[in-house]
């Protein structure tokens, strides 16, 4: 660890930003939205980034990729399942998502947890200079901030949490509740999705730790007596939205998007669901919604098709392999009722895609469809509107999510509510297409003004306003 140059940043996450190919062994750049916020950062300060390699038990050194200092942390298999499938995606994950699944309390899961968010601390102090920012991010690492601050308290320390934080009545039901909350307020800086998500974090933190909480400040006192303000409130993530616009333009994707629709048997009207396997994302209630409009004759299967991709997630997870079974056998139901010999009512696809081919789908997409029932961001309709170079399109979506608060021109709908999901789809289906261009340009308006790096510029900011009050 001490061959790596002292960094004036520092991200903690906890995966690290590259895959290792299993065909050839290569690093790759991860995809998505926080690589691609923090890598011009990292790149531009010579920082370094802290995470797990992806692979159980996997020991190696840090190493340079595309002008980043990466230092990985090591998981046993242990590690993984206790911590990760355990602690972080069997109890914090179904709890801060409103106990949709129910959450599972272990103690031998909230050990692993302190065990390897300590591991993670460790790691980012080593490799910090001093009075170095540090960035760490999400669930996985709500200790991390605290920890890091006892080992360092010369660092500026930032947090952000990228799912959805509970109201007090069910975040109360953690059994290490005051910990965590303990754990989060070690940072200088803590944001959220939304701004209900921080004050639902106030509220815990003023119930459970008795601090002062104001406008989006916490006075909290720290080990040497002295009282230190941090700042928690809503940065809304985004994506980097000019490149889904450049791909959605090159003729190659559109003509994919052609043959999308050409596959489909060329119907009046695609419908189109992207998500991750997940019992929050509502992927059931818009199927029950979708097959009661064909088996009351709202809809015909010969002018409207369903495309559901579901990209696999947490497959030894119990619950998603219930999911799994659920999905797999209402798409089965459904089309066994309505399918013809040339038209399919849902295209059901469980897997993953590259991101031409998402760009391809959504080009040929007329309606967008975003129904979960608790999301912290939902970053899928960012790229559906950034991706519509037609100016045409139009987004269904939940009012659950935190893209609800800003894309406000979308059809907002109660994913609960299937009465109001069916009339929503068929409001989508007959929209105009002047309304569709109306609507359709005032959300590409704001996800091309908020995009991922003005969302890390104003995060920075506020550390940097940290900084400087401090000196």
């Amino acid at each position: 660890m001490d061959t790596t140059p002292a960094a004036d940043f520092v991200v903690v996450s906890n995966r690290l930003p590259v895959d290792r190919s299993a065909d050839d062994d290569e690093w790759r750049r991860s995809p998505g939205g926080l690589v691609a916020a923090l890598e011009p950062v990292l790149q531009s300060t010579g920082g370094a980034w802290v995470g797990w390699p992806g692979q159980p038990g996997l020991e190696i050194d840090p190493f340079e990729f595309d002008g980043m200092s990466l230092v990985p942390v090591v998981l046993s298999a242990e590690d993984v399942e206790l911590f990760y499938e355990g602690f972080s995606n069997d109890t914090i994950w179904p709890l801060y998502h409103d106990v949709i699944s129910p959450p599972a309390y272990h103690r031998l899961w909230w050990e692993a947890y302190v065990r390897v968010n300590e591991r993670f601390a460790r790691a980012a102090a080593s490799v910090a200079a001093p009075d170095a920012t540090v960035w760490v991010h999400d669930y996985q690492l709500q200790l991390v901030p605290r920890m890091l601050r006892e080992l360092r308290p010369d660092l500026v320390i930032g947090y952000f949490h990228h799912i959805p934080f509970p109201a007090y009545g069910i975040y109360a039901q953690l059994p290490w509740r005051k910990q965590v909350l303990e754990g989060l307020v070690g940072a200088d800086v803590i944001g959220f999705q939304r701004v209900a998500d921080a004050g639902n974090f106030a509220r815990a933190v003023r119930r459970q730790l008795g601090f002062e909480t104001k406008a989006g400040s916490i006075r909290v006192p720290d080990k040497d007596g002295t009282v230190r303000t941090a700042i928690a409130k809503a940065y809304p993530i985004s994506i980097d939205a000019a490149v889904y616009d450049e791909l959605a333009r090159r003729p190659d994707v559109q003509a994919r998007a052609r043959e999308i629709r050409e596959s489909l048997g060329n119907p009046k009207t695609v419908l189109f669901g992207v998500d991750r396997l997940d019992y929050t994302k509502g992927i059931g209630h818009r199927l029950k919604a979708f097959g009661e409009l064909l088996a009351d004759h709202r809809l015909d299967v010969e002018d409207v098709t369903l495309v559901q991709v579901a990209s696999p997630s947490r497959e030894r997870v119990a619950a998603y392999m219930q999911l799994r079974d659920e999905i797999e056998l209402t798409v089965g139901r459904i089309n066994g009722d309505h399918d013809t010999v040339g038209h399919s009512a849902i295209r059901y696809l469980h897997h993953s895609y590259p991101r031409e081919e998402m760009v391809a789908l959504y080009l040929a997409a007329d309606v967008m469809l975003v129904t979960a029932l608790r999301d912290g961001m939902n970053l899928v309709a960012k790229e559906y509107v950034a991706s519509r170079v037609d100016g045409r399109g139009v987004l269904v979506l939940s009012e659950f999510t935190g893209a609800a608060d800003e894309l406000t021109q979308a059809i907002r709908v109660n994913p609960h509510d299937i009465d109001g999901l069916k009339d929503a789809i068929e409001t989508a289906i007959d929209m105009p297409v002047d309304e569709q261009r109306k609507r359709m340009r005032a959300l590409r308006r704001r996800v091309r003004d908020h995009d991922v790096a003005d969302w890390s510029r104003t995060f920075l900011a506020d550390l940097a306003s940290i900084r400087e009050r401090r000196s």
